[in-house]
C-alpha cells in the first residue's frame, strides 16, 4: 500500500502538517490551486510576550483573483530579516534556541533571495522535515497530469503517484465525494488532528497550533515525542 497526501503549501506549519506529511509515503504540495489570501499560505503564529504574533510573507495578490500559489511573488524582501528577528527575540531564552537559531539563519538567508511563495516554503518544509527525521518524498502537483473535478483531480492525483491510500485535512470533508475514491480503488481517510499532548512552552497559556518553530525551539530532539506520525497514531 502507498500512502499519499495532497495539501497546498503553507509558511512554517504547525505540527500537524508535519504529521500529516510523515504519515504518508508520498506528500503532493498542491501548489498550482488559487492563492487564498488570509490563509496559512504566506504566513503563520509564534508565541511572544505580548501573545501571539503573526509573520507574514509580503506578497502581490491584490486585484489577482485567479492567480495560482506557484505564480505569488513575494513583493518586499526584507521580510526574511524581519522574521528572524522576531524568533530570535522572543525565543533567545528557549532551550534549544542554540541549536537551532543557526539553521534558521542560514534558511532565511536563502529565502530572502527568492521571488516565489512556493519556493520560500517548500525551503522550510524539506529542511524542517530533515531536522524532524521525516523521510516523506515530496513533489508537485504540477508534477502530474491534472483531471477535472475537483474530488476526481485528487484521486487522479493519487493514481498518477501510483497511491492507493489517500490521507486528507479533516476540512476537506466539506466536499470530498467519497465515492470517487471508492470507485477508483483508493481508501479514503482523514487526518485526526485531536489528542496532542501539551508541552513547555514560554509566554503564558499553552498554544499549540503554532508554527513548528516553536516545538522545536522549546523540545529539540525530542519533538517527535509530541507528535503523531513518530508513536503510531
Amino acid at each position: 500500500m502507498k500512502k499519499v497526501a495532497i495539501l497546498q503549501s503553507n509558511y512554517i506549519p504547525w505540527k500537524g502538517y508535519f504529521d500529516i506529511i510523515g504519515l504518508v509515503d508520498e506528500f503532493i504540495l498542491y501548489d498550482d490551486m488559487q492563492y487564498t489570501r488570509r490563509d496559512w499560505r504566506n504566513r503563520n503564529k509564534i508565541k511572544t510576550p505580548q501573545g501571539l504574533q503573526w509573520l507574514t510573507i509580503p506578497v502581490d495578490s491584490k486585484g489577482k483573483f485567479l492567480q495560482k500559489i506557484n505564480e505569488t511573488r513575494v513583493v518586499d524582501h526584507s521580510w526574511a530579516e524581519k522574521h528572524l528577528k522576531a524568533i530570535q527575540l522572543n525565543y533567545a531564552h528557549a532551550p534549544y534556541f542554540s541549536e537551532y537559531e543557526p539553521l534558521l539563519a542560514s534558511l532565511y538567508e536563502k529565502a530572502a533571495g527568492m521571488d516565489y511563495l512556493s519556493d520560500i516554503n517548500y525551503l522550510f518544509l524539506t529542511q524542517i522535515c530533515e531536522v524532524l527525521g521525516i523521510r516523506t518524498k515530496i513533489t508537485w502537483s504540477s508534477d502530474y497530469i491534472l483531471e477535472d473535478g475537483k474530488t476526481e483531480r485528487l484521486a487522479g492525483l493519487v493514481r498518477s503517484a501510483g497511491g492507493d491510500y489517500y490521507l486528507s485535512g479533516p476540512a476537506a470533508k466539506d466536499y470530498i465525494v467519497d465515492e470517487v475514491f471508492e470507485n477508483a480503488g483508493i481508501e479514503l481517510a482523514y487526518m485526526d488532528y485531536e489528542g496532542y499532548p501539551d508541552y513547555p512552552q514560554l509566554h503564558g497559556d499553552f498554544v499549540g497550533t503554532v508554527s513548528i518553530i516553536d516545538l522545536l525551539m522549546m523540545t529539540g530532539p525530542s519533538a517527535p515525542d509530541y507528535m503523531k506520525c513518530f508513536n503510531g497514531k
